[in-house]
């Protein structure tokens, strides 16, 4: 096969942290290893399999050392974590992650009930965290995850003018990567391709991706926003797993399969096989049996006549007709 031409969008798996950690459930780390090799023989190269946190505060993550060395093994693909302090950031490192995210929040209200830090005190915490990087672990990516970039539940509004000044900071702290966070589904798609271009003029090279949330709906719209803003990274959770447990009112990511059946359609190259999701979800059924899990694409299937950006069919057989009747 060819090498496609088309522009290529990397989607960024977040469910086994962001999904896991905001259950009360905890998901039997064998499944979830399991769940993290269906997700990259689906095509996912990128994956945050959990975070470096406390397991009281966290025992969703208190396997996070078995998590990421069995992702380490897994050929071609990228491992992420996140952590919110420079203790767990260590740990992080020592492990041997590709990338590191730290949760940085636009408001000190958000900032305290998440990390109990003030934005200044954490600020200083991630320069600390880059001084380390930089000085024992130089391969290793760190990302600014820059939290309720466009609007606070606890808060209130976020203007533009304050997300820009968390993200110019953490770009002099020397970061590799300022991405912005939907955390508690604020934003609209105007805002989105607002922002996004003025954090790429603010700071250049080092304008991130995209974390939206779907809480009232916006997730896919604020999608194309971003794209239209020339955003190449975008995260998703499977099944739309996901919530800031320290957000109020804050529900699930934007669902990885509708994602990818989005960019595809619009003919942006992901690489990822949505057919081959469903065996990824199925074992997130298994081992989460009650769970709610969302979708559209899931319940739908692929349309007939369906093709991915790079020319491949689906694997698995299209629908004669519209799976849903006709409706008109």
């Amino acid at each position: 096969m060819t090498q496609s031409s088309a522009p290529r969008v990397l989607v960024s798996e977040v469910g086994p942290r962001d999904g896991l950690q905001s259950l009360k459930r905890v998901m039997p780390t064998a499944a979830k290893l399991r769940w993290i090799s269906a997700l990259a023989a689906a095509g996912l190269k990128e994956i945050e399999v959990g975070s470096f946190v406390p397991a009281k505060l966290l025992p969703q993550m208190a396997d996070i050392h078995d998590v990421v060395a069995h992702a380490l093994s897994i050929p071609g693909l990228r491992v992420a974590v996140l952590a919110p302090n420079l203790r767990g950031s260590q740990a992080a490192f020592e492990a041997g992650v590709h990338k590191l995210t730290l949760p940085v929040s636009v408001t000190d209200e958000h900032s305290m009930a998440n990390i109990r830090k003030t934005t200044a005190q954490m600020i200083e915490e991630v320069r600390e965290i880059v001084a380390l990087r930089d000085a024992r672990f130089p391969g290793i990516e760190i990302e600014a995850g820059v939290s309720v970039a466009f609007g606070c539940t606890i808060a209130g509004n976020v203007t533009d003018d304050q997300t820009l000044r968390m993200c110019l900071a953490m770009a002099e702290c020397g970061v590799d990567e300022v991405g912005l966070s939907d955390t508690s589904g604020y934003a609209n798609p105007v805002q989105v391709r607002r922002l996004f271009r003025r954090l790429q003029a603010e700071v250049g090279s080092k304008a991130g991706g995209a974390h939206f949330h779907n809480t009232r709906g916006q997730g896919l719209a604020n999608v194309v926003a971003a794209l239209d803003a020339g955003v190449t990274t975008i995260d998703a959770s499977q099944a739309g797993l996901g919530g800031c447990p320290y957000a109020p009112g804050a529900t699930g990511n934007i669902v990885t399969e509708d994602l990818v059946f989005l960019l595809e359609a619009m003919g942006y190259d992901t690489g990822i096989d949505v057919d081959a999701l469903a065996a990824a979800r199925a074992v997130l059924a298994e081992s989460l049996p009650g769970e709610a899990l969302y979708g559209h694409v899931q319940d739908a299937g692929l349309p007939k006549g369906f093709h991915y950006a790079d020319g491949r069919a689906p694997s698995a057989p299209q629908p004669e007709g519209c799976l849903l009747g006709d409706a008109q």
